[in-house]
């Protein structure tokens, strides 16, 4: 499994967008400086609806910080499709993460307990910030979907982190 570390750049990750479109998420646009890329486990799963939501109430403290969000999964475009009715969210969601792009991520996988739950292998929970050098300034990963940040923590974390200019942590390598 891969590991991703700190400091170091974020892979290209090519998924497509709710129009068909295929985009590289991992650089922030012309709009932000950061980018927080929300990797979720899909359509199946109420917690994630949940977390995404509640993520939307902490967007615009994020986007004045000059962070802008994206959630993506391996879902298909007509589970996300799907899934969009039960949110409300403003920033972008992407589709059809593939188990390659899971692995290099370095994120969990799991496979569904049946085919009620959903047809496909999908990632579990992380959270991946990439700062305006396109490097990784944050890496959370979680192997089940009751264990990620506060999102209130995280939004005012990453705006202390970007008014005070507060390096990446946990970078550290023995030489």
């Amino acid at each position: 499994m891969n590991t991703l570390h700190p400091g170091t750049p974020f892979p290209e990750l090519t998924v497509t967008n709710i129009n068909g479109d295929r985009e590289d998420i991992g650089k922030p646009s012309a709009d932000a400086e950061w980018r927080a890329v929300v990797v979720y486990r899909g359509q199946h799963c109420p917690m994630c609806t949940k977390y995404l939501n509640k993520l939307e109430e902490q967007v615009q403290k994020l986007k004045d910080a000059g962070i802008e969000v994206v959630a993506v999964s391996a879902d298909s475009q007509e589970q996300l499709l799907e899934h969009l009715e039960k949110l409300d969210v403003s920033y972008p969601m992407y589709h059809g993460l593939t188990l390659d792009q899971m692995k290099a991520l370095g994120v969990r996988i799991s496979t569904p307990r049946s085919e009620a739950e959903t047809d496909h292998a999908y990632a579990e929970p992380g959270l991946f910030v990439v700062n305006d050098n396109l490097d990784l300034h944050i890496v959370d990963i979680s192997n089940n979907p009751f264990v990620r940040p506060d999102i209130e923590t995280l939004a005012n974390g990453l705006q202390w982190i970007k008014e005070n200019h507060y390096p990446t942590r946990g970078t550290w390598v023995e030489h």
